[in-house]
């Protein structure tokens, strides 16, 4: 029962360990691009003036590379041609206006003390909604895609009035791939007289479960991340589908799958030390039954257990080796 018990706590560390691994001092943001998007630093110090001691850096999709955007609170010399974009809070938190699909990537804040590297660095990625129209005669062609750092951990859903666009709708048609989705329609249909106003782009970031619906209305932009999920799109309220859920139930799994291999190697490794120790003597628990029942039978029991003795004696004197041990 202690060992078991023991095993219980190591699996509990390695689970905590294994989940501040996945989140640490990592978040995400998904924008529509024209929006505006603030960055938080998460690893910022105090007493920094003018975030003298902070610097972002940036890596774009597909780039190894990165550039420093703001310098120890200043825009960086690689960074003034995007300058008017970029600006930092009080918090040192990073403001980018008018995203554009050259923003999405992964972004660094690092802190300095002495022109020394403080702690890890706080990482954010942010994604990127592009929605595009392409008109030809009498059809119209809507899609809308998400650019990312690097493989796409986004779900992209059309939905026309709550539900999924090709319910219903013979004469909508439309495509879907990798982080993007697609839909064509002739200009004399209702998605197109009503300016877009029933079709909206569904964006889940399977990581973060972040839910955003963004507007093919150029007048409306994306959502806040649940606020649409309760109050504009009841329908679509429901608990996050086994799609959008595929890549954390797969973390769960290869966490589940290492416990129960742990579990199996420490059961081993338990009987193999049991199995290595010496069996205790029979001798033993059979003296103490006899003690016990000398002691509740008299003189009698006693001369018994005493010829029995004596037995044991010849034996040992035939030269058989003496297994008793002695417990203290």
């Amino acid at each position: 029962m202690v060992e078991f018990r023991r095993i219980q706590m190591l699996f509990l560390i390695l689970e905590l360990q294994f989940s501040a691994a996945i989140t640490g001092q990592d978040s995400s943001f998904t924008v529509r691009d024209g929006d505006e998007v603030t960055l938080s630093c998460e690893n910022v110090t105090t007493d920094q003036d003018k975030c003298n001691s902070t610097t972002w850096l940036f890596s774009g999709s597909g780039s190894t590379a990165t550039v420093a955007l703001i310098k120890f609170g200043q825009i960086g010399e690689k960074a003034k041609a995007k300058s008017d974009r970029l600006s930092v809070t009080a918090n040192c938190s990073l403001v980018i206006k008018k995203v554009t699909v050259e923003d999405a990537g992964r972004y660094f804040c690092r802190q300095f003390k002495s022109g020394q590297q403080q702690g890890q660095d706080s990482q954010v990625y942010l994604s990127v909604v592009t929605m595009t129209e392409h008109k030809d005669t009498d059809k119209v062609m809507l899609s809308c895609s998400v650019s990312t750092y690097d493989a796409c951990r986004h779900t992209v859903k059309l939905l026309y009035q709550g539900n999924n666009v090709d319910k219903d709708n013979k004469d909508l048609k439309t495509s879907q791939s990798t982080c993007s989705a697609a839909v064509s329609f002739l200009t004399s249909h209702d998605i197109y007289t009503s300016n877009y106003k029933f079709l909206k782009c569904k964006v889940t970031d399977l990581i973060s479960g972040k839910v955003q619906l963004c507007n093919f209305s150029p007048q409306l932009s994306c959502e806040k991340p649940g606020v649409a999920e309760t109050t504009t799109e009841p329908e679509t309220t429901t608990s996050t589908t086994q799609e959008d859920c595929s890549a954390l139930s797969y973390i769960m799994l290869v966490m589940r799958v290492a416990e129960l291999l742990l579990i199996t190697v420490i059961t081993v490794l338990l009987f193999r030390a049991r199995g290595n120790q010496r069996p205790p003597d029979d001798n033993i628990d059979l003296n103490s039954v006899r003690s016990r029942t000398a002691k509740c039978s008299g003189p009698a029991a006693s001369q018994e257990q005493n010829d029995e003795d004596d037995g044991a004696v010849n034996y040992e004197n035939f030269g058989e080796p003496s297994t008793s041990v002695r417990l203290h």
